[in-house]
């Protein structure tokens, strides 16, 4: 059972108190009005362009041991990072986040995998820096492999969920309300999987020398994702996402696009959700061949969420085309790589335009604030009438500098403010 332990008092007075900065930020009326942008924006009524920020490198962020951890015990631990991290970004880089009026209690689900666990050697460059150079040693070789794939099966130690739950409730209900929270953002990319155990360049070739093989594992896959999301939806362990949920690769769901019209309350089905995918490693794959291989087998998962999200780093400007079939499409990511003004055509008002800034500013020697507003201008100029969130994303450095990303984080807002509506 994953049970919450019995902490020292020295450790439950560090979350308490962190607790309660965290139940301040929550109660600032900013969060309310944020809501409303996000809301908007999802549902196409757009005020302005909104920002999030995510995937930090926090190895380097750490500014007068804002970040020091001091708790003792490793659940305490992992509480304090999540808090820390939230107060700190809160302070310094917010851009339009929003901080919850609770604290969400995981429920414990077993999960016995899809039968295959990467095999790779990994490169580093920077010991703290969770970004690392990987090179997976290939699994899926011969036909006969596919079936190395295993159905997932599912289990929900109730018990184990309801003591984390009383435990959490515990420490901090006089603080903040808490509440169990299901499964809400399920990364479904079936590729980002299959390139892991069948090697990149390996996978590339054979979208050409072995297509059948190709297709007959993508399937496989998906048949695995829709088993545990089946198992997911029958155990009730849905939690609605039109939230502070981040979606796919961008920002936030709210939307009033969702829950569905048949919802019930008791018991969440992906019709009243967000779902996503991607193909990210095929950026240099032709549109014909992305919805032969990945789509094409996506469209089995995508049907059956109440509002989606496509793609992540991949350009899909010149793939607008075949994303068109996805069902219940919201949301469609533009990564740096894209045409802006061909993307900006495609997109137009139809969809929200999920734009990725280029993260590579952060890592360069030296800093040109100027440029950076010089080159969001431009951006926003030329998007004017799309529905935009701009997402920084994919940060590996700053160069031990963080107070590049709490400037860039100024220079965006300043910038969207003057597109309001």
């Amino acid at each position: 059972m994953l049970n919450i332990p019995k902490l020292q008092e020295h450790d439950c007075t560090i979350l308490q108190g962190l607790a309660l900065q965290i139940a301040r930020i929550a109660n600032d009326p900013i969060n309310g009005e944020r809501a409303v942008l996000w809301r908007q924006l999802n549902d196409l009524k757009s005020v302005r362009p909104l920002v999030f920020i995510n995937e930090i490198p926090w190895h380097e962020m750490n500014v007068d041991n804002e970040l020091t951890i001091q708790t003792s015990h490793p659940w305490a631990q992992e509480m304090e990072t999540w808090f820390r991290r939230t107060i700190y970004q809160w302070r310094h880089m917010p851009a339009d986040m929003i901080v919850d009026k609770y604290i969400s209690s995981g429920l414990v689900v077993h999960d016995t995998g899809f039968g295959i666990c990467e095999d790779v050697d990994v490169v580093k460059t920077d010991e703290n820096n969770d970004v690392v150079s990987r090179h997976f040693n290939r699994q899926i070789v011969e036909p006969e492999d596919i079936d190395k794939i295993k159905m997932p099966m599912i289990t929900h130690d109730t018990d184990a969920t309801n003591e984390r739950y009383h435990c959490m409730g515990e420490l901090f209900g006089n603080i903040m309300p808490v509440h169990k929270a299901g499964f809400k953002h399920i990364w479904f990319t079936p590729w980002d999987n299959i390139i892991r155990w069948w090697g990149v360049q390996e996978a590339m070739m054979d979208l050409v020398m072995r297509p059948e093989m190709v297709n007959a594992i993508v399937s496989r896959f998906v048949d695995a994702c829709l088993c545990q999301l089946e198992q997911y939806e029958r155990l009730n362990l849905l939690s609605l996402n039109n939230d502070n949920t981040r979606i796919g690769s961008g920002g936030y769901g709210y939307t009033n696009l969702l829950p569905s019209h048949q919802f019930d309350a008791r018991h969440i089905n992906p019709a009243d959700m967000w779902g996503c995918s991607n193909a990210q490693i095929f950026a240099g794959v032709s549109p014909e061949m992305h919805w032969e291989f990945a789509l094409r087998h996506e469209m089995r998962w995508l049907e059956k969420w109440g509002a989606t999200y496509y793609g992540c780093c991949e350009p899909l400007d010149i793939k607008m085309e075949i994303l068109h079939k996805i069902p219940n499409l919201r949301k469609i990511s533009m990564s740096p790589w894209v045409n802006i003004e061909r993307a900006v055509k495609q997109v137009g008002e139809s969809y929200v335009f999920s734009y990725k800034p280029n993260p590579a500013i952060f890592a360069e020697s030296s800093w040109n604030p100027q440029q950076i507003r010089s080159d969001l201008r431009a951006f926003l100029d030329k998007s004017t009438g799309c529905h935009i969130e701009i997402v920084m994303k994919d940060i590996s450095t700053v160069q031990y500098q963080p107070q590049r990303l709490w400037d860039w984080e100024k220079i965006v807002m300043e910038e969207v403010s003057k597109y309001a509506a």
